[in-house]
């Protein structure tokens, strides 16, 4: 059963609240203020505001990730991925978009950029030890598998 985590935004934007798309998301679309059509040439990135203000209660985070359709149908994606707001953080959530394909994509204002994911946070303390527990995998990492 999920319970609602009330948390304080301001909209400084002309746009909706981010919000989910459908009764099943995990994350809600955010979107894009900008005065103008934001051109991103091939392997360009750029911060594209929202005009979104957040204050993330202690104990909690905000994701920010790729939306899915922008990144199959236009090569459009978000670096820092996921990217993280403190609960501390205050300014304005800005998102910062690069452009992978071959060719300029547009970003035009109100478009959905990405996904916010809200996310509860463990903090912890170190337990400084001289040896740790051994595991069926060991040391092995970066494709100890053996497939790519």
């Amino acid at each position: 059963m999920s319970s609602n985590l009330n948390i304080k935004i301001i909209n400084q934007s002309n746009n909706p609240l981010p919000a989910y798309a459908t009764p099943g998301s995990s994350g809600m679309d955010i979107r894009a203020f900008i005065p103008e059509t934001v051109a991103l040439k091939p392997l360009e990135r750029s911060l594209i505001p929202t005009g979104i203000f957040v204050e993330i209660p202690p104990g909690y985070e905000i994701q920010i990730r790729p939306r899915s359709g922008l990144a199959v149908k236009h090569g459009i994606t978000c670096l820092n991925t996921p990217g993280t707001i403190d609960a501390d953080y205050r300014g304005e959530i800005k998102i910062i978009l690069i452009n992978l394909s071959a060719e300029t994509q547009l970003i035009q204002p109100g478009d959905r950029i990405a996904q916010m994911v809200v996310q509860r946070v463990e903090l912890v303390q170190w337990q400084t030890t001289n040896e740790i527990n051994a595991t069926g995998r060991g040391e092995g990492g970066f494709g100890h598998t053996g497939k790519d």
